[in-house]
C-alpha cells in the first residue's frame, strides 16, 4: 500500500453505540499534513448465501426494509455474531430465513459494501444440496421465502425488482463463473 495515501488517526470519538454497530467521528491527519474528520460505522461483518434448490432455481427472501420503506427481494443474510465464523453465520441464517439446511457451501467472494461509510466486510457463499429444516426467523424479523428461477432472477435485476446490492452482486458474479 502506498504510504502517500495513508491517513493517521489523531482522535477517535464514539458518537453512538447501538446493539451491534457504532458510529464514530474521528479526526485524521491527511497525507499532506492537513487534518480532516472521518465519520464511519464500525460493523462486526456479515454473511449472505445464494441458495440453490436445484440447478435452475434459487431461494430468495422478501423482507420489508425500514430505511428505504420498501419490501425487497434478497438472498438470505445476517450479521456475524461474536465468536462466529462466516460459514456458521450463514448456516444459521439460511435455516432461520428459509427453513433450508445446505449440505454444501462455497465461498463466492468477500467485499466491503460501503467502504466510504463502514468497515463491514460481507462474505457471500453459494449453497447446494438443500434439505428442509426449521423456518424460524428472529422475533423481530418478518420474511417470506420465494423460489425463483435463476435466469428470471437475473431479469428481475434488469427490470428493477431486485435492487439489493448483495443480491445483485451474488447473482451477477455467479452467472459469470465458468460452468
Amino acid at each position: 500500500m502506498s504510504k502517500d495515501l495513508i491517513e493517521k488517526t489523531l482522535n477517535k470519538k464514539l458518537i453512538y453505540k447501538g446493539k451491534f454497530t457504532e458510529l464514530f467521528c474521528d479526526e485524521v491527519q491527511l497525507p499532506n499534513g492537513n487534518s480532516a474528520t472521518r465519520e464511519y460505522i464500525n460493523h462486526p461483518g456479515a454473511a449472505a448465501v445464494l441458495p440453490f434448490i436445484d440447478k435452475e432455481n434459487i431461494v430468495l427472501v422478501k423482507q420489508y426494509r425500514y430505511a428505504i420503506g420498501k419490501v425487497t427481494y434478497e438472498i438470505p443474510a445476517g450479521k456475524i455474531d461474536a465468536g462466529e465464523t462466516p460459514i456458521e453465520c450463514i448456516t444459521r441464517e439460511l435455516e432461520e430465513e428459509t427453513g433450508y439446511i445446505a449440505k454444501k457451501f462455497e465461498l463466492l467472494l468477500s467485499f466491503y459494501p460501503t467502504s466510504a461509510l463502514s468497515n463491514e466486510l460481507l462474505h457471500i457463499f453459494s449453497a447446494f444440496n438443500l434439505e428442509e429444516g426449521n423456518f424460524n426467523p428472529d422475533e423481530d424479523e418478518f420474511v417470506e421465502k420465494e423460489i425463483v428461477n435463476f435466469k428470471n432472477a437475473l431479469d428481475m435485476i434488469k427490470d428493477g425488482q431486485i435492487k439489493d446490492s448483495k443480491t445483485i452482486i451474488s447473482l451477477l458474479y455467479f452467472s459469470s463463473l465458468p460452468k
